[in-house]
């Protein structure tokens, strides 16, 4: 029987701390070994109670949320998960939090009375469990952290020579933001993306994600078309999915029910992509937990698309790859660092339905920029 996850609570506010630690307590999995109300104390705690996962709330007195954040993943090797304001105050600090190696982050809503807390606590709970299993912070690629002054390329053609569908969850910011600033800003392609992530949160993600890239990054909104050079996030708690029209391919966002618990959920998004594209359908899993996309990697397989998910190695949690590799839907598992790379052979590629091999890749080498 597998020994209960210790969890350290950081939080400032007495209120919070108490809540968390008795909606932790609920759950025979998790055992909480202490709290503190600042980030000295929290790595004092750290050093004498050795917990296999630390909670964190970011805005607090003395030493803060960012700063003790440094100290853990540099000194102890703990993960840890961010408690974050739902605000967007709150959801810069949780995107820095995901830059300097948090594992992951769930908002907390505004009124701590609120009837959300025992979601909240379900999903804290689950990404506790995660951590502890995945261990110490693992290696992330980050580009440089200088904004990119240059403007952005304007492309002449209206339609992108192929639209590719990534899903991805934990992991997913750092990982999304090493591979747009790889793309050339005369990429040819679009990508329309759907990272686990909380309402109000994706706006923020977006705008960072375009400030250090030489594609051009934003939030979705319906009707948008979509366009080479083009990357499209997702909204938080709205699905995503394609429309070919004459005038161009469109995003329509939608509020429908969750799937597979996810909204915005990959799944949605790789059907729609199949049902508008057939066997020119390009889809890419990556960094997660669950299985959210791994049916539609088989709908987008079995239409004769090209199916790409992460390799295990360069993912912070691999179980949405790997639920998809497990069962025979993906033709290709690309690294992290080679995945800026396999985007641009395959929309430079003629034959989208098939296999794009490592011959290709040599065809086509990554553009300079």
């Amino acid at each position: 029987m597998r020994k209960p996850v210790r969890v350290l609570v950081v939080d400032d506010s007495a209120l919070m701390r108490k809540l968390i630690s008795e909606l932790l307590q609920s759950d025979p999995g998790i055992e909480v070994v202490g709290t503190a109300m600042d980030g000295l104390l929290g790595l004092k705690k750290i050093g004498e109670l050795h917990p296999d996962v630390v909670t964190l709330d970011l805005d607090m007195p003395r030493m803060n949320g960012l700063e003790m954040l440094r100290e853990i993943v540099g000194k102890f090797r703990v993960p840890v998960i961010v408690v974050s304001s739902h605000n967007e105050k709150g959801a810069y600090s949780a995107l820095n939090a995901l830059a300097f190696g948090a594992f992951d982050f769930v908002a907390k809503p505004g009124d701590a009375h609120s009837g959300r807390m025992e979601q909240i606590a379900r999903e804290l709970s689950m990404k506790i469990k995660v951590a502890a299993i995945s261990g110490p912070p693992k290696q992330t690629f980050l580009p440089p952290s200088s904004t990119r002054s240059s403007p952005k390329q304007v492309h002449t053609e209206t339609r992108p020579a192929c639209v590719i569908a990534v899903g991805v969850s934990t992991g997913g910011p750092n990982a999304l933001q090493y591979i747009c600033s790889e793309l050339p800003a005369d990429f040819k392609g679009c990508l329309l993306v759907v990272q686990h992530m909380p309402e109000g949160f994706t706006e923020m993600f977006a705008r960072r994600l375009n400030d250090c890239s030489p594609v051009i990054v934003v939030e979705a909104r319906s009707g948008d078309l979509i366009a080479p050079g083009h990357v499209f996030i997702c909204p938080g708690n709205r699905h995503m999915k394609i429309h070919r029209t004459v005038q161009g391919d469109k995003i329509v966002l939608m509020d429908q029910a969750p799937v597979n618990g996810h909204r915005p959920s990959v799944d949605v998004l790789f059907h729609s992509i199949v049902r508008e594209f057939g066997s020119e359908s390009v889809a890419l899993l990556m960094t997660g937990m669950g299985d959210d996309g791994a049916d539609g990697l088989r709908a987008v397989q079995a239409a004769g698309g090209v199916t790409m998910a992460q390799s295990k190695e360069s993912c912070v949690v691999d179980s949405m790859p790997r639920s998809a590799i497990d069962a025979g839907y993906v033709n290709r598992i690309v690294p992290l660092d080679a995945i800026p790379s396999v985007l641009q052979a395959v929309c430079l590629s003629d034959r989208l339905g098939t296999h794009v091999d490592a011959a290709e890749l040599e065809t086509h080498p990554r553009t300079q920029k």
